[in-house]
């Protein structure tokens, strides 16, 4: 089954704890600016044609984070620890800090 995301994140709407921002030359902000999101989650979205089982997770957040993972070398616990500590990688897989990795 798969729930498609309405709202996108915008690099202006992303608020830190702290009130902090996140910056616009970051390179994994940069990064998730050249990625097509939109269309490759209309793809995504047609593999899932039965309305049974669990939910899948947003396409940002599994393609986001299989990127991370990739890019840096880690593995699957240890992207999961990054992303959970570093919030420009929470931006590129659209995380909004409220723990949903650990469902």
């Amino acid at each position: 089954m798969f729930q498609k995301i309405e709202n996108q994140y915008y690099l202006e709407e992303f608020i830190l704890p702290f009130e902090g921002k996140l910056r616009a030359d970051n390179r994994w902000v940069k990064l998730a600016k050249l990625i097509p999101w939109k269309s490759i989650e209309e793809r995504y979205a047609n593999r899932f044609t039965s309305h049974r089982g669990q939910k899948a997770k947003p396409v940002r957040m599994a393609l986001g984070a299989l990127i991370i993972k990739e890019r840096c070398g880690f593995t699957d616990r240890e992207t999961v620890e990054q992303i959970t500590e570093n919030p420009y990688l929470q931006y590129v897989c659209h995380e909004d800090m409220k723990g949903w990795w650990q469902h």
